[in-house]
């Protein structure tokens, strides 16, 4: 492969703005510069990264997952410039971040000592709400970028979203359920079951649309917006939950041991992605935190 940084700063600034006309203008150089560099690197790389119609362009899923590292690639080398100039001055100014209540103790604070390490003179702000809330600040420019969980946005043509992690839901037991030494477990396995409700994020919807089909439908025991009490409800017996295993964690606060197992059958699935605003210009420190967040990936977060 021989690409070259320019195409992949064409790549990145028409995939974020939607148009050649606008990366143009983000770019500060002509559109036919901006469209030339576009069509090299697609056939440098043999694949389509645009899908072309009439109201301007869309990532294709190949070109989603070039753009996790072309955006990569670039941090890197910004990186290294800086780096390697010992006279730079050291990154300043302001983030201003949202995170709904589940990220915050689970994705955020990983991002966030990241992101302080590597730019300690940036003052940081973060507001925790409801993920329509944050969405309404990205788009009036109150944030610079927000880490939620992503598969109930309301404003996606307004936003961009970078995808950081897949989390599948699984079952919590308590040690020595019945169904924790069966081979395979059923949905219809928890039709007996008492079930304990996260009501935080998308975790009650989600729960709720899966069980819905079940007859009889499991009883709803406890219903709570504390991750540590339905950790301590399962593991003492209480009930069951079905919860993203990003979340998971063997024990409760008073040590008794919580078990997870995987349910055959179309579980959904938990996204957890940065959100910004589609065409806003990104400052130096969220440009920063977003690649840094990208390099981090699930193992880096500290499961």
């Amino acid at each position: 492969m021989s690409f070259t940084l320019r195409q992949l700063r064409a790549f990145v600034a028409v995939a974020e703005n939607g148009s050649v006309s606008q990366a143009a203008q983000v770019l500060a150089i002509s559109q036919s510069a901006v469209s030339e560099s576009v069509k090299d690197l697609e056939a440098d790389l043999g694949v389509r990264l645009f899908d072309r119609h009439a109201r301007g362009l869309s990532v294709t899923q190949r070109g989603h997952l070039f753009l996790r590292h072309a955006r990569t690639i670039l941090a890197q080398v910004s990186a290294s410039r800086r780096a390697l100039t010992a006279e730079r001055a050291a990154l300043t100014g302001t983030l201003q971040l949202g995170v709904t209540s589940l990220m915050a103790g689970y994705v955020m604070s990983d991002l966030l000592a990241r992101f302080r390490r590597a730019n300690p003179e940036v003052t940081v702000t973060a507001i925790e709400d409801s993920g329509d809330y944050l969405e309404h600040l990205l788009i009036g420019g109150e944030l610079d970028a927000a880490v939620m969980v992503t598969g109930a946005l309301k404003n996606r043509a307004a936003l961009m979203v970078e995808i950081l992690e897949v989390s599948p839901f699984r079952l919590w037991l308590p040690s020595g359920h019945r169904l924790a030494g069966q081979d395979a477990i059923a949905l219809s396995d928890l039709a007996p079951e008492a079930l304990i409700m996260l009501m935080v994020d998308e975790m009650e919807e989600e729960t709720g649309n899966l069980l819905s089909a079940l007859n009889p439908r499991p009883r709803v025991a406890f219903r709570t917006r504390s991750v540590e009490a339905v950790r301590s409800l399962v593991a003492t017996g209480a009930g069951v939950a079905l919860l993203p295993d990003l979340i998971y964690r063997p024990w409760s606060l008073e040590g008794d041991r919580i078990e997870s197992r995987d349910v055959s059958g179309a579980l959904p699935v938990v996204q957890v992605g940065i959100v910004w605003r589609r065409g806003a210009p990104l400052s130096p420190a969220a440009h920063d935190f977003i690649a840094l967040s990208q390099a981090a990936g699930p193992a880096g977060r500290g499961r």
